[in-house]
């Protein structure tokens, strides 16, 4: 007779685990796996954009920053162009450097330059290659990276990093 309430429990613990896994398949899940694409988009091709600047450096450095973050962050894999399912391209329209943002005072009250900042404005897309739709477009974003005097590599890392982040919450948002 003891055992009888054990075997009890132990089917009571059954139909309840039961139940649970039954209602958590009734659930609808929700996720962001493609960062967003259509699930056709598995690879991704990133052309490096046309450098309207006199800063040739700009476009190198975009095209890595690009390469490194959006493939991983829109969970696609890197391809070349010709077999690509996505493909990004754009244009840097202007890089502005030395727009000065702090201020602080000599002795003669002579005002020197601490803090500066450069504005970065790009036009870019992402095309679906599988049937020649614009996935997602922009033109004019404009990022801004603040720097410290005679830093303007830091400054432009800066930008470079908010434009990266700006197409990739832009190309989630699609979903």
């Amino acid at each position: 007779m003891s055992s009888l309430p054990s075997i009890r429990r132990s089917g009571v613990y059954s139909l309840l685990v039961l139940l649970l896994a039954g209602l958590g398949a009734c659930i609808p899940r929700y996720g962001f796996a493609g960062g967003g694409l259509p699930s056709n988009i598995r690879t991704m091709a990133i052309q490096p954009f046309d450098n309207e600047t006199p800063t040739p450096e700009l476009q190198r450095e975009l095209f890595d920053a690009m390469r490194k973050e959006l493939q991983s962050r829109l969970g696609v894999r890197d391809a070349p162009v010709e077999r690509a399912d996505a493909l990004v391209r754009g244009v840097v329209r202007t890089y502005d450097v030395d727009v000065p943002v702090g201020f602080t005072a000599t002795s003669t009250q002579q005002a020197v330059t601490t803090r500066r900042k450069l504005q970065i404005t790009i036009d870019v897309q992402i095309i679906d290659q599988t049937n020649g739709k614009t996935l997602w477009e922009k033109k004019g974003l404009r990022a801004e990276g603040d720097y410290a005097e005679r830093d303007e590599a830091g400054g432009r890392r800066e930008a470079i990093k908010r434009v990266v982040n700006d197409i990739v919450e832009g190309a989630q948002s699609q979903w």
